[in-house]
């Protein structure tokens, strides 16, 4: 027995002498920085490259941590349904003391389930959303040289579960955060790093990580399958989808119209190829395929394509078409919806991120009472244009069954006509 409690005392030695040496070979006294202009200078554009207005409108969040705890995040109503184990809370994040608690499916008055749950939110939560915290009540900004290059070092002063904790954020060219490293209260040695990359990029137009590796002992968590995404917007857009008859829109074969009476087009939409003509030209235009593309001139075929005739005809096309057939695209590729209110009215901003010839364009759709599109304000990224109002007018119901403008007015009176606007099948 002597013996069994010796090999029992050595091994503990062993594993408390592996634990002193790794401490003093990883931990890493906190760095002191400089804090001020420059530091919030470099939040900002750390702000700016993860889109954290996007987050700001998020409307549902859901994720899990390590296959353990679940939620489902309501953020603009600070509701978050958290369950784990045979119990589930919805929890009030302002109001702790209206959250509800139930147990096996049943309603209970635990209560201290309630802060059980406060504390897995905190912790849980910051590993899916750390980056759009930077600037929470509480926190201090400050600028580390790390390997040559700024990181930004976020000090939480205030708040959560555990102020005073420190995280140094490492950013790669675009100021986008790739790794951290942190100084915390649960974890004793300082300057443990860990991955913020494996991104998933969501339908609310931001992106979540999906896990985190740390450099203690490789540790790895899991953050389930995320997503975000804003249920309100799409159920407001769905609302004008019906109304335009969309799903006539879908099925149209051919569409016909024109641009101010100098661009005339001849869409056959279920092919994507676009007949373009200004002035002297004509482009048999194929959008996905450029190099298909031909050029008339006066009528004659151009043997030698000009590419910039070509481009011409395809930046046209996209600002022609857009005109005519925007309400109609609120579900295109690279599109956030959210709800935004106009003069007490709900509207919806539509911001493309992608695709076409300016993503980061938005625009902000005021409806009818029936959720036809009536105008927009146009917020568009590279013209210096924020907030100009224009009508949609004049509705038709076309041969194919589908509702297309036909005319458009500026706040000045200037109208664009779309002409005389043709679909059919």
């Amino acid at each position: 027995m002597k013996k069994f409690f010796k090999i029992i005392a050595t091994i503990l030695l062993l594993i408390i002498g592996f634990c002193v040496v790794y401490y003093f070979i990883n931990n890493e006294d906190l760095p002191q920085g400089k804090k001020g202009k420059e530091a919030d200078a470099l939040a900002i554009k750390m702000y700016n490259a993860i889109n954290h207005e996007a987050f700001e409108n998020t409307e549902i969040l859901k994720w899990s941590f390590r296959n353990e705890h679940f939620y489902t995040w309501h953020k603009q109503q600070n509701i978050v349904h958290i369950s784990w184990a045979e119990n589930k809370v919805t929890l009030n994040t302002k109001q702790p003391e209206k959250s509800v608690v139930y147990v096996d499916g049943k309603i209970s008055e635990n209560k201290k389930l309630i802060k059980q749950a406060q504390g897995y939110f905190n912790n849980d939560s910051f590993w899916l959303i750390a980056p759009y915290k930077i600037f929470d009540a509480g926190t201090e900004r400050s600028i580390i040289k790390h390997e040559g290059k700024n990181a930004l070092m976020v000090t939480y002063t205030s708040g959560g579960s555990t102020p005073g904790d420190s995280y140094l954020w490492i950013l790669d060219e675009n100021y986008y955060p790739t790794s951290f490293k942190m100084w915390t209260s649960v974890i004793p040695i300082g300057g443990v790093s860990g991955s913020w990359s494996n991104w998933k990029k969501t339908e609310a137009g931001i992106k979540l990580p999906t896990k985190h590796t740390l450099s203690l002992f490789g540790l790895e968590i899991d953050m389930g399958n995320v997503n975000a995404y804003n249920e309100k917007a799409n159920e407001l857009a769905d609302k004008i989808l019906k109304a335009l008859k969309h799903e006539a829109y879908k099925e149209t074969k051919f569409i016909e119209w024109s641009f101010a009476g100098k661009r005339s087009f001849n869409w056959d939409k279920k092919n994507h190829i676009v007949d373009v003509s200004w002035d002297d030209f004509k482009v048999n235009l194929y959008p996905e395929d450029l190099e298909k593309s031909i050029v008339f001139f006066e009528g004659v075929k151009q043997e030698d394509t000009d590419e910039k005739i070509v481009k011409r005809a395809w930046d046209i096309f996209n600002n022609d078409s857009f005109w005519l057939v925007a309400p109609h695209k609120l579900y295109d590729d690279g599109v956030i919806r959210t709800i935004e209110n106009i003069e007490n009215e709900t509207a919806l901003r539509i911001t493309y991120t992608s695709g076409g010839t300016t993503p980061g364009d938005a625009y902000v759709w005021i409806l009818d009472e029936n959720y036809v599109p009536k105008s927009y304000k146009m917020y568009l990224k590279n013209r210096g244009k924020q907030g100009t109002l224009v009508t949609w007018d004049d509705w038709v119901t076309t041969e194919s069954g589908t509702l297309l403008p036909t005319n458009h007015t500026f706040l000045n009176g200037r109208r664009l006509s779309m002409g005389e606007v043709k679909a059919y099948n």
